[in-house]
């Protein structure tokens, strides 16, 4: 078995309920924040952090999705004949960001399932898994990528890492949570697991700690997924089989350094998409204008 990680799988099969009626036709993932898609940032995360073959899964209605990372011909041909070497470029960049597959996940069964869909993929090597839904920016560019904090952390111990970010108390009831091994964690930025409890309420809460959407998994994960019993929803969780490795093998938590946005929230998508416009360098100055007129009125 490889040590380094060297695939990356996106879930992207979801059907964006809480977008509802846009998503009837478009990806929640090509939901733009400015003038990008929020699945655009996530594999410019996946290919920053060192890895190029990268594995999407999505459902029947996602062909918008293939179609983004594709080639097209006519508007690359309209963009050459008319000068437009800019626009060109941006495209052209798109088509060559990765070495990007797919499979389809037939039914909504879960992410567990979803993750599962790629393990003739991986071909039993550990991998990162980032979820299609969860951006992290960080401004500063000296900062390494979220996942490549997770790698990092991988490398050194060569244990499951799974990406976290702290929450208060009343936003548990939302995650997995993780429970450390030392109860002194202070900052951090790698924590051993104990293992990890999924949506406790506050008083159950055994950290503030919740996992994000950034995982380095070990190929065992797979049988663990095929075992696990079916939720409450009918669906085949990933937070079950996550918990089996970190009580047979030991795991990891990384504590994330960077700006965390909920892109299957219609207010983590309006918020990333303001954050983003005032750091644009074709509107930002019209955006700030116009947010401190509007905050006149408030």
């Amino acid at each position: 078995m490889k040590n380094k990680i060297t695939k990356a799988i996106i879930p992207a099969a979801g059907l964006g309920t809480r977008f509802l009626p846009v998503t009837k036709s478009i990806p929640k993932e090509m939901l733009p924040i400015v003038d990008i898609p929020t699945i655009q940032y996530i594999v410019e995360e996946v290919v920053k952090s060192g890895i190029n073959n990268i594995l999407i899964v999505v459902s029947s209605n996602k062909n918008d999705l293939v179609d983004y990372f594709d080639s097209n011909f006519e508007l690359e041909e309209t963009l050459r004949k008319k000068g437009k070497v800019k626009e060109l470029e941006i495209i052209e960049k798109i088509n060559n960001l990765a070495n990007i597959q797919y499979v389809r996940q037939k039914y909504p069964k879960g992410l567990g399932d979803a993750i599962l869909c790629a393990k003739n993929y991986i071909n039993n090597e550990p991998f990162a898994v980032i979820l299609g839904d969860d951006v992290i920016i960080n401004k500063d560019k000296t900062i390494q990528p979220g996942l490549k904090q997770c790698i990092d952390i991988y490398e050194k111990h060569k244990k499951m890492v799974l990406g976290v970010q702290h929450v208060s108390y009343d936003e548990t009831d939302k995650y997995g949570i993780i429970q450390p091994k030392n109860k002194n964690i202070n900052s951090n930025s790698e924590i051993e697991v104990e293992g990890i409890i999924e949506k406790p309420k506050p008083e159950n809460a055994p950290s503030q700690y919740a996992v994000i959407g950034r995982y380095i998994l070990p190929p065992e994960i797979f049988e663990k997924i095929e075992n696990s019993s079916l939720s409450s929803r009918g669906e085949i969780e990933l937070t079950p089989a996550l918990e089996a490795i970190a009580k047979q093998d030991g795991a990891y938590a990384c504590n994330i350094i960077g700006e965390r946005y909920d892109i299957g929230s219609k207010f983590g998508l309006i918020k990333a998409t303001i954050d983003e416009a005032l750091d644009h360098k074709e509107v930002k100055e019209e955006v700030s204008n116009y947010i401190k007129e509007l905050a006149k009125k408030l």
